[in-house]
């Protein structure tokens, strides 16, 4: 099922929350229109450059693309519960990211930790709020193809009870400064936000960054979320719903997939489809240089 994977020049930010028994919940919800438009770039900026979406779909892995990553500890003060999270802690995450992301030819590299006490940013950052844009706007480093990660709480305002937002490929040129990820600092490896705590939401988050859209995007109708290989899906998985069918035809719900709404410990995969994604969004946005093969490739999971 294609998803959303760049959303839109209006600012696709992806949010997704705790919210009690459910799980996750998204904040991100571009509509038809947003996603027509977004998608609309894409091609025509891949035309002009004699370029298809499927001209991606000969990328190899063997070349792996490495995103430089900046990690902004926003804090409130000096304990754990403050977001005050430890470097070995943020260094798991950065495994678990090129664990996840291997098979589609894609590491991340910690090129630098800063840490910031303001009790504002921590509790009060969220999408579209001054408080992040304030956070951004001071602490963002590098370029199009460098991934800033900015932890914080999420305790009120517009990003109470968030575990993660995200900026799209597509929103860079537009807003350069805004982009990244914002994430629950207890959501990373060993954290506290239990069943979310083995840091797949940034993974999660990352594949936003990357260019995928939610494995649901578009229901059982439509184009979806842009990639063929991820069976369409009528709403998002919580928990581990294994065998899960919402849509006829095209297999069962992807719940294993990083860009459903699944539990920390059912998520284990990304597809070749939206590896394939990753790869030309990164070379159009983002400014990465993306070897491909001669040969077509068949659609195929990718699974880790």
């Amino acid at each position: 099922m294609l998803a959303l994977t760049i959303t839109t020049l209006l600012t696709a930010i992806s949010a997704f929350a705790v919210s009690g028994a459910e799980g996750r919940n998204c904040g991100s919800n571009p509509t038809a229109s947003q996603v027509a438009k977004a998608e609309a770039q894409y091609v025509d900026d891949l035309a002009a450059d004699g370029l298809t979406p499927q001209s991606f779909r000969s990328f190899t892995t063997a070349a792996t693309r490495n995103i430089p990553v900046y990690w902004h500890v926003i804090r409130s003060g000096d304990s754990l519960s403050q977001g005050n999270i430890p470097k070995d802690q943020i260094i798991d995450q950065i495994n678990v990211l090129n664990k996840a992301y291997a098979s589609c030819g894609i590491s991340f590299t910690l090129a630098g930790t800063d840490s910031t006490i303001n009790a504002d940013w921590f509790n009060l950052a969220g999408p579209n709020s001054s408080y992040q844009t304030a956070m951004k706007s001071a602490l963002r480093k590098g370029g199009a193809g460098d991934l800033n990660f900015y932890s914080v709480g999420f305790t009120r305002g517009a990003g109470q009870g968030l575990l993660g937002y995200a900026t799209f490929p597509s929103d860079y040129a537009r807003k350069p400064t805004d982009d990244g990820v914002v994430l629950l600092y207890s959501s990373l490896p060993g954290g506290s936000a239990t069943p979310f705590d083995l840091g797949y939401t940034a993974v999660h988050e990352a594949g936003h960054w990357c260019g995928l859209y939610h494995t649901f995007q578009g229901g059982c109708a439509g184009v979806g979320d842009q990639i063929s290989d991820t069976p369409a899906e009528d709403s998002p998985a919580y928990g581990c719903q294994i065998n899960r069918d919402t849509c006829t035809g095209g297999g069962l719900d992807p719940v294993h997939n990083y860009m459903d709404y699944s539990d920390d410990s059912c998520l284990s995969e990304f597809t070749f489809g939206q590896c394939s994604r990753m790869a030309g969004q990164l070379s159009n946005f983002r400014g990465f240089a993306i070897p491909r093969t001669d040969q077509k490739e068949t659609a195929q999971k990718v699974e880790l």
